[in-house]
């Protein structure tokens, strides 16, 4: 847990370091009312920057007229054998490439999976969960104590362990709900890949089940009328990404147009639209269900990335006083982990002090 505050505390400002450690090229100058390219222009310029490979899939900035096309030589194509092109659609250029590296990606790999995939996820989704539990257990052992002592009570005269032992717990205590949110919609997160594979084996199998046994096209339909397509039968919103024929978010025979809502309320949820990549029509659109909901909502909550900048500093500055909890409680069980727990009882109780009589703690 201590290496995931430590990770998530940069994390937390990631839109800002990236915008930092960008050097890549700006935009050109444009008119602001510049006509736009197609889709299938930008996706032609990726292509042709990799001969060989195929779309994957095309992703939209919302703060600028460019998309980032993803090619590699398969549709199952590892990481590692993907190029992602940013195209201005202005002009159906390139403007950069978009890398899986650096030291961002580093500490995003240490807080996600320690570089150990799907094992990786899991394992740190149960460290959130025995957080909650400790959380509780925390609440449970404090509630007692506070009966001798007025809340928010550090009794700076005592021993030095006396005094981390109160902090800690008022620390620990002040910061409850926050430690359960981020902790629980931690170990949501790390259920992605499962929840994924659930979505496509219920809701995804049922959508695409009328094209079962048909063989994949040859020729795919015009990706800018897919999208177009989408948009109609969904106004209001915009596409946030679009997955190609045959990846894991799409399937065999579709162009799967992922919009999100325009609002500030909606533009977390997500709504695939699935378009036959060989006409053109649409098969079938659905709203996510429950389970991916709540996957999309926890995302920002728990890096506290929906509320600008000052939610940002205010969840920075909680995850500081996470780590001071967790390095006070790693300091408090190295110091008296080999002491007896009548001696470290009795300690807790009298502060540090002697008793005045021979009795022990039971």
């Amino acid at each position: 847990m201590l290496l995931l505050c430590l990770t998530g505390l940069p994390l937390i400002f990631h839109d800002e370091i990236d915008a930092l450690l960008d050097d890549g090229p700006a935009l050109a100058d444009r008119p602001a009312d510049a006509p736009l390219k197609t889709l299938d222009q930008a996706l032609a310029t990726a292509l042709a920057a990799f001969p060989g490979e195929r779309g994957l899939f095309m992703s939209f900035d919302t703060d600028r007229p460019v998309v980032n096309v993803t090619t590699g030589p398969t549709a199952d194509a590892t990481v590692e054998q993907m190029h992602i092109t940013a195209i201005d659609l202005r002009t159906a250029e390139i403007v950069g490439s978009i890398k899986e590296e650096g030291i961002m990606h580093v500490i995003l790999r240490l807080h996600v999976d320690m570089f150990a995939g799907l094992p990786g996820e899991l394992f740190l989704g149960f460290m959130g969960m025995l957080l909650f539990a400790a959380v509780v257990s925390g609440v449970v052992v404090y509630a007692p104590f506070m009966r001798r002592l007025r809340f928010g009570t550090v009794r700076a005269s005592r021993s030095a362990r006396t005094k981390w032992l109160d902090l800690h717990n008022l620390l620990g205590i002040v910061t409850l709900m926050w430690l359960s949110v981020v902790g629980l919609t931690g170990v949501i997160n790390t259920l992605s890949t499962p929840l994924v594979s659930l979505w496509r084996n219920d809701q995804l199998a049922e959508m695409i089940a009328p094209y079962a046994g048909r063989t994949p096209p040859a020729r795919y339909a015009s990706l800018h009328e897919a999208v177009a397509t989408a948009r109609r039968a969904a106004p209001g919103t915009a596409p946030q990404f679009v997955a190609f024929p045959g990846v894991r978010f799409s399937s065999d025979h579709h162009y799967a147009v992922w919009l999100r809502g325009a609002t500030p309320a909606t533009e977390r949820l997500l709504t695939p639209a699935l378009v036959d990549a060989e006409t053109g029509a649409l098969s079938a659109m659905r709203t996510m269900p429950w389970y991916m909901t709540v996957l999309r909502l926890s995302q920002p909550l728990h890096f506290g990335d929906y509320g600008g900048l000052p939610l940002k500093i205010l969840w920075a500055l909680l995850d500081i006083v996470a780590i001071l909890i967790l390095g006070s409680g790693l300091y408090l069980w190295l110091v008296r982990r080999g002491a007896p727990i009548e001696a470290r009882l009795q300690e807790i109780v009298t502060g540090g002090r002697r008793p005045a009589g021979p009795e022990t703690v039971p």
